[in-house]
């Protein structure tokens, strides 16, 4: 038996409207609108890895309206999404029809409109990408009264700290219009290797995202570098930085992007020659496997990176919000261990 099934057209006519076999259109309703194509057609197409979604995205293979269309395009009610074959291993089905389990998580703020939870390192916001379910799946599943439960914005899988969820559709166009419009403030706490340079404040680097070579999967791991300000490929990313704490062979930044681009504090940091500690993506790969190493307190198993504070205006009152979420107790012991004096 063969190991891959096509999951998308095995219900769809032998030939769409366009000729082209297995083709599937996916109409937009009112819940999936507002949403970004991808999250949308992440919603829909169970099981097929994240990487190769992109990638029909940006061979034009997918198309809207029969207009190509980005990952970061906005989805209205009534579009058609034009949606071409696609195919996942046997495992990555099954992985597909099982349900994520029920999780609720640390609440900063619920109100009709929208819940802010406090995300752990470890646990992506949603499934794809070899990871079955994330966040919002979770969510879905521990309130099945829930009519809507949408993500406003992402964070990285191994950064902790406030998320945003829209509880209402309308909710989820004004927030998400307050993050591309840049009128939210984002402030993360990152621990740098080294000593960060005082006069330092500012990073304007241009971004470009790209993928390594592919793997055994056929997929290709995401990455993002640096390029030059006028790389037709670049897109401009602007990071702010302030000292927070100098410690021993480390510096705490209180780190505030003015663009949301995929990687950015990241990517920024390691530029300047300080990168996150450990971050196993762009950091010092063998400073990490030192502090992994320490033993209790003293050591560090992820990359110490925290989505610390956000303000953004009420989608319904319009007030300034303004949340805050703790350092975990596990960056906080490493902090403690790290400023407490030596025997």
């Amino acid at each position: 038996m063969s190991l891959v099934k096509n999951i998308i057209g095995a219900h769809a006519p032998a030939a769409a409207s366009d000729g082209a076999p297995g083709v599937k259109f996916i109409t937009v309703d009112d819940d999936g609108a507002g949403q970004r194509l991808d999250n949308f057609l992440m919603r829909h197409l169970k099981g097929v890895p994240k990487t190769h979604l992109y990638r029909v995205i940006r061979s034009g293979e997918v198309r809207v309206n029969k207009g190509r269309a980005g990952a970061d395009s906005r989805v209205a009610a009534g579009d058609v999404v034009r949606v071409p074959p696609m195919r996942v291993s046997a495992r990555g089905q099954e992985k597909a029809q099982s349900p994520a389990p029920a999780r609720e998580f640390p609440t900063l703020l619920e109100d009709d409109w929208l819940l802010a939870i406090d995300k752990p390192a470890g646990v992506a916001v949603h499934g794809g990408s070899g990871v079955s379910f994330g966040v919002i799946e979770q969510l879905r599943r521990a309130r099945p009264q829930a009519r809507f439960l949408e993500l406003v914005h992402r964070l990285d899988r191994e950064t902790s700290g406030i998320l945003l969820v829209a509880k209402k559709r309308s909710a989820l166009a004004l927030l998400q219009d307050q993050f591309r419009s840049r009128e939210t403030g984002k402030t993360y706490l990152a621990l740098v290797l080294g000593e960060w340079p005082a006069g330092k404040k500012v990073i304007d680097a241009s971004l470009h995202k790209y993928l390594l070579a592919a793997g055994r999967d056929g997929a290709g791991e995401r990455r993002v570098k640096v390029v030059a300000k006028d790389d037709p490929d670049g897109m401009r990313a602007v990071t702010l930085v302030r000292v927070a704490q100098r410690l021993a062979g480390f510096t705490l930044l209180e780190v505030t992007i003015k663009t949301g681009r995929t990687h950015q504090i990241r990517v920024h940091l390691a530029s300047q020659g300080h990168p996150i500690a450990g971050d196993d993506k762009y950091g010092d790969f063998e400073r990490n496997k030192l502090l992994q190493k320490k033993r209790g307190d003293a050591g560090l198993k992820r990359m110490f990176l925290h989505a610390w504070r956000l303000q953004f205006d009420h989608p319904s009152s319009g007030e300034r919000v303004a949340l805050l979420a703790e350092l975990p107790p596990e960056l906080q012991r490493f902090i403690d261990h790290a400023t407490a004096p030596q025997p």
